[in-house]
């Protein structure tokens, strides 16, 4: 058990079946308090769960043992696998959420989420490029953290997968309505990096969720869907950064 946790039993949880962790994700809890999403997390009837929740103040509480699978995940997909809950460790860190006032993350909360990743992967081989956001493996419905968390500040403690961004700058850009193959080489590329999507040449609403998931964790300067200059050379850079598996 992590140094300095708390613990609060959630019943939400069930065999993982022998699947492999190797996959650590984090989501915020987009609720208005710590003490609602806490209730919610262990609350029977609500059927979700995750394995640790970190405070605004950097209290780390467990509420499912890692050899769990907690239920936090949802529908989701990394890199072909779909049962994201069985192989993964699920943290929730407090904060409202796009919905009732999104801040910044305080420094005693990253701070905190830091070292529990490290000791989380310490105990689990995860490999750099599968610390994901609950947004990379459900573009579609979800967004968070959100592109306030400081995954930079995550990195440089050797937590999960960064390049630092290319700069916005003028240039061709595909978008909604746009067909052909370029954009099939898009889709190609994020799907190459793990991302749930099909390389079909049309740059339809589920390409923008996947590229404004992508935006949100490794290019937040702007947050839009359209995959301009930018964001296809950060994507690039980050494929050629990846650890061979």
């Amino acid at each position: 058990m992590t140094v300095s946790s708390e613990i609060r039993e959630s019943p939400n949880h069930d065999s993982r079946n022998g699947a492999p962790v190797d996959i650590l994700l984090l989501h915020y809890t987009g609720m208005t308090s710590a003490e609602a999403a806490l209730d919610r997390l262990c609350d029977p009837t609500a059927k979700v769960s995750c394995h640790w929740f970190v405070h605004v103040d950097g209290r780390v509480v467990r509420l499912v043992p890692e050899s769990e699978r907690a239920w936090h995940a949802g529908v989701s997909s990394w890199a072909g696998e779909i049962d994201i809950n069985a192989r993964s460790v699920g943290i929730e860190i407090d904060n409202p959420g796009h919905e009732f006032g999104y801040r910044p993350f305080p420094d005693a909360q990253v701070e905190a989420v830091a070292g529990l990743c490290r000791e989380i992967l310490a105990r689990h081989p995860i490999p750099s490029g599968r610390v994901l956001a609950h947004s990379d493996v459900a573009p579609a419905r979800k967004q968070d953290p959100g592109e306030l968390f400081p995954w930079a500040r995550l990195a440089s403690d050797g937590i999960g997968h960064w390049v630092e961004p290319e700069r916005l700058t003028s240039g061709r850009r595909l978008e909604p309505g746009a067909a052909g193959p370029d954009v099939a080489d898009l889709q190609g590329r994020l799907a190459s990096y793990g991302y749930g999507i099909t390389p079909d040449g049309v740059y339809d609403a589920a390409t923008v969720a996947v590229v404004t998931a992508f935006q949100r964790h490794f290019r937040p300067a702007r947050v839009d869907g359209i995959a301009d200059v930018s964001t296809r050379r950060t994507l690039d850079r980050l494929l050629r950064a990846l650890p061979r598996r």
